[in-house]
Order: C-alpha cells, then sequence, then structure tokens
C-alpha cells in the first residue's frame, strides 16, 4: 500500500509539473508508452523498442535514467520531471537492462540493435554466386545471431535447461543449412534454366531457408507448450487456467509469422535487383559497331 500511495504522488507531481509536455501521456512505470488496443499504437510501441538511437547511451546517461525511475518509485521524484523524461528513461532502461536480471544486454543482441547488427547479414545471404562454403557461413552466421538475441531476451523469470536453446540453435542451423545447400545445388544442376534465370532463383534461396529455420526454431524451442499447455488470462488479467488449444494456435500463428517476417528484406530485394538489371542491360545494350547502331534483341539499339 505504501508504494502504491508514494508512485502515486510521483505521478501526480510528474503530471502536474509546471513544464509538463502536453504531448506526452501520463507515466506509468513498467507499462507501454503508447496504447496496445490499435495497430498504430503497437507500431509505435515496437518502433520505441527497435530505436537505434538507445545504442548510444552513454553509462552516465543509463545511471541517470535508471535512478530517475526509481526516484518515480519511490515517490521522491524532485520538481519540475516531466512525464516525457519518465517516459525517455524507461525507454533507455528497457532497452539496455534485462528486465529479469538487470544485467546490461550486449550490444549487438539488443532488441534496438537487431537491425543495424543483421542488416550486414542479409546483405551476405543475399550476396549473388555464392559457393558451399559462403552460403554455409552467411546461413550459420544468420542463425547464430538470432540465437544469441533470443537466448539474451529470453524471460529469466522461469529458468529453462542450456540444453533447450541449444537444442533449438543446431535444429535452426541445421535446417538453414541444408535447404540452402540443397537448393543451390539444384539450381545448378538445372539444365533448363538459362544463366539469367539461374542467378535471379539463387537470390531467393535464402528465404526459404531462414524461413524454414524460424518454424524448426520455433517448434524446438517451445514444443513442451504442446504437452502442458499455457496460461490463459481474462481480460482484466487474472489468469483462468491452462490450455493446451491455445498453445497449438499460439505456436501456429507464432510460426506464421516467423515465415512473414522475413519476407520484405529477404523477398522484395531480389526483384528490385532484377528490375533495375533489366534496365541498366537495355540502356547499355546501345553499341556501335564498325559505325553503326544495331537492333539489341530486347528491343533497343545496338
Amino acid at each position: 500500500m505504501a508504494d502504491t500511495a508514494t508512485t502515486a504522488s510521483a505521478a501526480s507531481a510528474a503530471a502536474s509539473a509546471p513544464n509538463a509536455s502536453t504531448d506526452a501521456p501520463p507515466f506509468q512505470l513498467g507499462k507501454p508508452r503508447f496504447q496496445q488496443t490499435s495497430f498504430y499504437g503497437r507500431f509505435r510501441h515496437f518502433l520505441d523498442i527497435i530505436d537505434p538511437r538507445t545504442l548510444f547511451v552513454t553509462e552516465k546517461r543509463l545511471r541517470e535514467a535508471v535512478q530517475l525511475l526509481e526516484d518515480y518509485k519511490h515517490g521522491t521524484l524532485r520538481p519540475g520531471v516531466t512525464n516525457e523524461q519518465l517516459w525517455s528513461a524507461q525507454k533507455i532502461k528497457q532497452a539496455i537492462l534485462h528486465p529479469d536480471t538487470n544485467e546490461k544486454i550486449f550490444m549487438p543482441f539488443r532488441m534496438s540493435g537487431y537491425i543495424p547488427f543483421g542488416t550486414p547479414i542479409v546483405v551476405g545471404l543475399l550476396l549473388p554466386n555464392q559457393t558451399l562454403a559462403s552460403t554455409v557461413f552467411w546461413q550459420w552466421l544468420n542463425q547464430s545471431h538470432n540465437a544469441c538475441v533470443n537466448y539474451a531476451n529470453r524471460n529469466a523469470t522461469k529458468p529453462s535447461p542450456a540444453s533447450k536453446f541449444i537444442q533449438g540453435y543446431l535444429g535452426a542451423v541445421i535446417s538453414a543449412v541444408s535447404i540452402a545447400v540443397g537448393l543451390n545445388v539444384l539450381v545448378q544442376k538445372a539444365n533448363k534454366f538459362t544463366p539469367a534465370t539461374r542467378l535471379l532463383v539463387q537470390r531467393f534461396v535464402p528465404f526459404p531457408a531462414v524461413a524454414s529455420a524460424n518454424i524448426c526454431n520455433v517448434v524446438l524451442m517451445r514444443y513442451g507448450e504442446l504437452e502442458e499447455g499455457i496460461d490463459v488470462l481474462d481480460a482484466d488479467g487474472n489468469l483462468v487456467g491452462s490450455s493446451k488449444i491455445a498453445a497449438r494456435h499460439a505456436l501456429l500463428e507464432t510460426a506464421l509469422t516467423r515465415v512473414v517476417l522475413p519476407m520484405p528484406i529477404l523477398v522484395l530485394p531480389p526483384i528490385v535487383m532484377s528490375m533495375l538489371e533489366k534496365q541498366l542491360a537495355g540502356a547499355q545494350c546501345c553499341r556501335v559497331t564498325h559505325g553503326k547502331a544495331w537492333l539489341c534483341p530486347g528491343g533497343g539499339t545496338g
């Protein structure tokens, strides 16, 4: 009761501060800044989670943010602190410190570092004319990065055996590498493909490899939920029981999400690159031989 009273008084002080931001909603400790009942609210919430600017927060700024939240929690907030400052402090803390252990998450494995550190890996996956060694390397590196991110941001309230993470990691790596290598070998042996078609098909190989590895990882990591069920809550957040049917739905929806999420970065770039190459080829097709322009097979002049 004392903690609730002090938190309420701190919230009142923050809301009534003279320089309080009119745009920021009233601060709620541990709650999302944006309403989660709409797509836009969830979108803004996840933009905050992956904001790469939090990677550049100094140790001093982190300590100040943590101290500000502690002051709010114990009702000792100094006068003049705004809701915007409180939201900013909470964003910094949640981006850098693990919510269960309060330990710093290694920068490449933070959610805010997923895009900056993952983009070079995606570029490597999409490189044309890859050798067997490069295909294995980039698929292994991608799944290793994903595994480290998953482990660094795990739920630490219920400790899981390390063997479960290792099992999921090995399953993802093996499935990704085997599918990528297998598809590349099949494409190379497809004599009916022209060199241009073979190159285009090879650029799409990373997507099924990554998607299948994601599904394998989800199934191996969360298979126990199908046997034990998951907790079901009512609209007020109260536990009403455990359900295997809900676990099955959750697992299927998560697996489907893991297939859809890589599509923009692994499917769209090959399509765009193919279109650009055709335009560049058409522009460069015009050539002069013995002072004459010849008609290119594609309809341009050469």
